[in-house]
């Protein structure tokens, strides 16, 4: 009997967070995808998996080469806190979220500037029909 290993990703796949499960097993690979729709907390990834792990259809298995390499717990521990901190863990989204309100900034501009440029040309109307009236009889 050979080891098992198995690994889930989390990433921002542009609109939605999605997982990848991957299991290496007699130097098979084999995957599942998931879509999570909002980012899920670390809780709900545990619930996630002991709920719904065994009803994921994963691929066909695909060979693989697996490195035999035992790392120290704490430089593992380590090196994720390095990639969260370093990219943080919602910047994508955070990236998507900015962008939308950059995005809903300047359709207000626009709007309100179309609105004020109305509003001067009814005014200027306004105007120039009044000296129209007031030059009548003359």
């Amino acid at each position: 009997m050979g080891k098992i290993r198995c690994n889930l990703t989390v990433y921002f796949e542009e609109p939605f967070w999605v997982g990848v499960f991957e299991v290496i097993e007699n130097r098979k690979v084999t995957a599942a995808r998931v879509v999570f729709g909002a980012e899920p907390k670390d809780c709900e990834l545990f619930e996630y998996v002991l709920r719904y792990y065994t009803g994921l259809h994963f691929s066909p298995a695909v060979d693989t080469v697996v490195k035999e390499t035992a790392k120290n717990p704490k430089r593992i521990q380590r090196e994720a806190r390095k990639q969260t901190s370093e990219a943080g863990i919602g910047t994508k989204s955070q990236q998507a979220i900015k962008l939308q309100q950059e995005q809903n900034k300047l359709d207000r501009k626009i709007r309100s500037r179309e609105k004020k440029q109305a509003e001067e040309m009814r005014e200027f109307e306004l105007k120039q029909q009044k000296k129209r009236e007031k030059h009548r009889g003359h």
